[in-house]
């Protein structure tokens, strides 16, 4: 399981490029992602996200360049 960190997954757009991952919400309950699937996670209330299978999951986010990094 990995804690979720709202800033890592600021402004990006994320693809499930392979695998399931569950999104694991604070309040309880949670969605399953699985291959394909593409999703925006700034702002929700994500708790954590787990992969679910014995498989690994690979996850490709796109975002704008950071003016304060270039």
């Amino acid at each position: 399981m990995h804690a979720y960190d709202g800033a890592e997954w600021r402004d990006a757009i994320v693809l499930v490029e392979h695998g399931v991952i569950e999104l694991v919400y604070s309040a309880g309950g949670g969605r399953v992602c699985e291959t394909g699937d593409v999703m925006w996670l700034d702002g929700l209330p994500v708790r954590a996200m787990r992969n679910t299978r014995d498989e690994p999951v690979v996850l490709v986010a796109v975002s704008r360049r950071d003016a304060d990094r270039a």
